[in-house]
């Protein structure tokens, strides 16, 4: 169900209302409370101010509880948890596919609802634990990623951008051995291509949106370990000068993290770095980090 959830969350990134959108290319010429809309803009830190949250669904479970949490902007936040915990959530509040029944999430000083739907998705790149791909072939799922319909860009140029966005993702390696390379058919939801191959395409599509915020949910967890290698090496290169939100499911991947958040009953219980976290006597974020070494103990016996 987690898989579908995100497959949704990711459709709705791409089918956003046309109506909605801002020409790309002249977003300086549109301001919101003074300021330019740009790209800068977004790097600023994004705050979480008191934000409580139920799902439609399940309006009798609160699964955020007075949320307070800063993302430096420009800087890495990866955020844990246990099981239900809330994680998603904050990254689909922020990509504003819900609405907090209290508080008030800003980029800088700007409430993200105040800023123009399209305009804020797409300034946002996101990597799935499930990427979402089409029947069609490699080239045209990473293609739309970049707004050719907003920019108007040449074929020529887009397909230097596609095959660029390839290789940062490590994703060019194996597109090249295939017969038939970008033009390869990935078939239903992708089924054609391994997991780790799947991911690189979706990375592929993210890194060629140029976002300033990237929302890496639980990009790397159902990965071998060459898979795992091959995604983190090319996310460790594109999460340079962008805010990055990591969504951590494998805990081991979060050590270079800038900021930890620990998720604890809908609020942050703990939040610093790997070292300060682990410094912690009976913390949070140590007892999860014992949790999850003996569970892959275990399943390595």
């Amino acid at each position: 169900m987690k898989g579908i959830g995100a497959s949704q969350t990711v459709w709705s990134i791409l089918n956003d209302d046309h109506n909605e959108k801002i020409i790309l290319s002249s977003q300086s010429q549109h301001t919101i409370h003074g300021e330019p809309l740009t790209p800068a803009l977004m790097l600023r830190d994004i705050t979480f101010d008191s934000i409580s949250f139920r799902y439609p669904t399940r309006p009798n479970v609160l699964v955020l509880d007075n949320l307070i949490l800063r993302v430096p902007g420009g800087k890495v936040l990866a955020i844990c948890g246990s099981s239900g915990s809330g994680k998603s959530t904050i990254g689909q509040l922020l990509l504003r596919f819900y609405e907090p029944q209290s508080g008030q999430i800003r980029i800088g000083n700007i409430p993200i609802k105040d800023m123009p739907l399209h305009w804020l998705r797409s300034n946002i790149g996101t990597v799935p634990q499930e990427p979402v791909l089409f029947s069609s072939s490699i080239y045209d799922n990473i293609a739309y990623g970049y707004p050719t319909v907003i920019e108007n860009v040449p074929e020529t140029v887009l397909k230097n951008k596609v095959m660029e966005a390839a290789n940062t993702a490590n994703a060019s390696g194996f597109i090249e051995q295939l017969p038939e390379k970008y033009n390869t058919k990935v078939g239903e939801r992708g089924t054609m291509l391994s997991g780790g191959q799947k991911q690189r395409v979706a990375l592929s599509r993210a890194i060629l949106r140029d976002p300033s915020i990237l929302v890496l949910d639980e990009a790397t967890s159902a990965l071998d370990a060459q898979s795992e290698y091959l995604v983190q090496e090319a996310l460790e290169k594109i999460m340079v000068n962008r805010t990055v939100i990591i969504i951590a499911h494998r805990l081991s991947t979060i050590i270079k993290a800038d900021q930890i958040a620990v998720l604890d009953k809908g609020r942050i219980g703990e939040q610093g770095t790997y070292a300060e976290l682990m410094n912690i006597e009976n913390g949070l974020f140590r007892n999860l980090v014992a949790t999850q070494t003996m569970v892959d103990v275990d399943l390595e016996e």
